[in-house]
């Protein structure tokens, strides 16, 4: 013992105290809006730096491009208000898909990474995950950030992207009205200028932003499945109710900028709708409902991961809690009585026992599911606004807006 070497013993605490640190390290390098070929291509470009994604000159950079310059192509027509020739300008899916869609997407990538960044954070800094997980965690990231930046699934989108724009090239060709995209004649359709560019770069990029969103958010979701499977230091009796992951409840509010642009792009496909009076209020009140429930799941599916280790938490905590809540009434009657009323032959200690009531109460009170309506709000008030604007130009106002109120309240 004597001959042992003071400067090993420093060295190995060092090595042991710098493990946790790289792990930490670890899950601080995942960051959502980061990596692939589109991100590296923009910072080529000087559209972004590694350490500034610059999200309001790219939004409107790519709104210029998407919906800026086939106004210009369009002119002096674009100019034009009558929406019973089909103008570039009352097209609310022009507005919905290449103007606010587009835009959100692109502003929704600052809010996803630094909320995603910080809900994944807190797992270390509690720290939630045991020291024994910690190894599998920092593997499950790594797996992520892999999967982030995949040039192949950012091919898929493109590929995607590339058949949408032949769908509404094909589309163009088959319609029997002209409007900004198209000239129709007797002859056949021509195809403008503007036309030519929303089939060409418009919508390509309109789709191509919204799938390489949800590819990201599904990487997102199964970095927490993963996790969701690990050994997690959680508290039955938890303030939050939600043993300790209650901050993890809010991420999807980090998408709200995201739904709203999908949102839009949906709504302004049910306004035309409502223009030609095709849909009552009955059918759009349904609508607005299966909308928030395909959101809601989008969000709850990888929550949904968390609900089998907070049910084994719940039953084990009202267990032990129960066990010390009899262990303190038996002794709190021997105090008052002199002897236990049932089954008093037995001897048992007489050691102080802590009142477990608050703790057994509060871990009954815990709930397994941590997806909830009013933790998403943010995210729910983004996803049906959309639709409560486009309701109200043709269907009364005061029902639109009493919908809408039902479903963020219910």
């Amino acid at each position: 013992m004597s001959g042992a070497d003071p400067g090993a013993k420093a060295s190995g605490g060092d090595a042991a105290d710098a493990a946790p640190a790289a792990r930490q390290g670890k899950i601080a390098e995942y960051l959502a809006s980061h990596g692939g070929p589109f991100f590296e291509l923009q910072a080529r470009l000087k559209l972004l730096r590694a350490n500034a994604l610059q999200s309001g000159k790219r939004a409107l950079l790519f709104v210029a491009l998407a919906w800026g310059v086939p106004f210009l192509l369009g002119l002096p027509d674009s100019l034009s208000l009558d929406h019973s020739q089909g103008a570039y300008l009352t097209d609310p899916g022009v507005w919905a898909k290449f103007f606010v869609a587009i835009a959100a997407f692109v502003l929704a990538e600052q809010q996803v990474e630094r909320g995603l960044r910080i809900k994944l954070g807190q797992f270390s800094r509690a720290p939630l995950i045991a020291p024994t997980s910690m190894p599998s965690a920092a593997r499950a990231i790594s797996n992520a950030l892999k999967q982030r930046d995949s040039g192949l699934a950012e091919t898929v989108c493109l590929a995607l992207a590339a058949v949408a724009a032949l769908l509404s090239f094909l589309n163009f060709h088959t319609t029997d009205v002209s409007f900004w995209a198209v000239e129709h004649s007797a002859e056949g359709n021509r195809i403008t200028a503007a036309g030519w560019w929303s089939i060409c770069v418009s919508l390509p990029l309109f789709v191509f932003l919204f799938l390489r969103g949800v590819w990201r958010h599904l990487v997102w979701a199964r970095l927490l499945r993963k996790i969701a499977q690990l050994e997690l230091r959680l508290v039955a009796a938890h303030p939050d109710g939600k043993g300790g992951l209650g901050f993890l409840s809010q991420y999807p509010n980090a998408y709200m900028f995201f739904v709203f642009g999908m949102s839009a792009a949906i709504a302004a496909a049910v306004m035309k709708h409502l223009l030609q009076e095709t849909l009552s209020m009955t059918t759009f009140s349904m609508i607005m409902s299966g909308w928030l429930a395909i959101v809601i799941a989008f969000f709850a599916y990888p929550l949904s991961a968390f609900s089998k280790p907070l049910a084994r938490l719940k039953e084990t905590g009202l267990l032990m809690f129960g066990v010390q809540a009899t262990r303190f009434q038996r002794a709190a009657e021997r105090k008052v009585l002199g002897r236990n009323v049932a089954a008093d032959a037995t001897e048992e200690p007489d050691d102080d026992v802590a009142d477990p009531g608050k703790l057994f109460d509060a871990t009954k009170k815990l709930s397994t599911m941590l997806i909830s309506r009013d933790a998403v709000v943010p995210v729910a008030a983004a996803a049906l606004i959309p639709f409560a604007v486009a309701g109200a130009t043709r269907l009364p106002y005061k029902e639109v807006f009493s919908v809408l109120k039902k479903l963020l309240l219910l």
